[in-house]
């Protein structure tokens, strides 16, 4: 590719005749990752997934803070598997114990508290009723508060995941880890 003066070494479309939305160039390419979004083009995942099984767009202002936490769950988890498994393979109970550490309530907790200053109006008012929503469950290993917090956050990730704004997911989180001083 490169004495044909073609900068790319990797491209993924979202199915095998599908023009290219990701790509890696050859003075970048990192081991393990898919690249960056091709300029212009936006990864809509929700979507996607809800136009391959024909469910229809449902307004997210009707969900409830703990169904958006729900989901945020699964996305925060997504996202940090990501991260843990791009440094490289290891053993699947060492991937678990690294995931496990930085999902949990009280890591939640921290990264929504360096992240809160951060937080667009509408973000910070998602936040709010997450943390505030009554939960029909305790918290085992974290405190009430931490809690709380961790409920708001996954929350947030939800209502982003679920607007299609995943990129401001990815870069809460970056920002959140980095901030908040975790490291992976």
């Amino acid at each position: 590719f490169k004495k044909m003066n073609f900068p790319f070494t990797v491209g993924y479309g979202m199915t095998e005749c599908a023009p290219i939305i990701t790509y890696s160039d050859w003075k970048t390419e990192k081991l393990y990752s898919c690249g960056e979004i091709v300029p212009n083009m936006e990864m809509k995942i929700d979507s996607y997934i809800k136009e391959q099984f024909g469910i229809e767009n449902v307004d997210i202002r009707t969900y409830s803070p703990l169904a958006l936490a729900y989901i945020g769950d699964g996305i925060f988890d997504l996202v940090i598997r990501s991260l843990i498994v791009g440094k490289g393979n290891t053993k699947a109970s060492q991937l678990h114990y690294q995931t496990s550490h930085i999902v949990k309530a009280e890591t939640q907790a921290k990264i929504i508290e360096a992240l809160e200053n951060d937080l667009t109006e509408e973000e910070a008012d998602v936040y709010r009723r997450g943390r505030n929503a009554k939960s029909p469950t305790m918290a085992k290993n974290a405190s009430m508060a931490d809690y709380r917090k961790a409920t708001g956050f996954e929350a947030l990730m939800g209502y982003l995941y679920l607007k299609d704004e995943f990129p401001r997911v990815v870069e809460l989180t970056k920002i959140g880890l980095e901030r908040a001083g975790i490291s992976i």
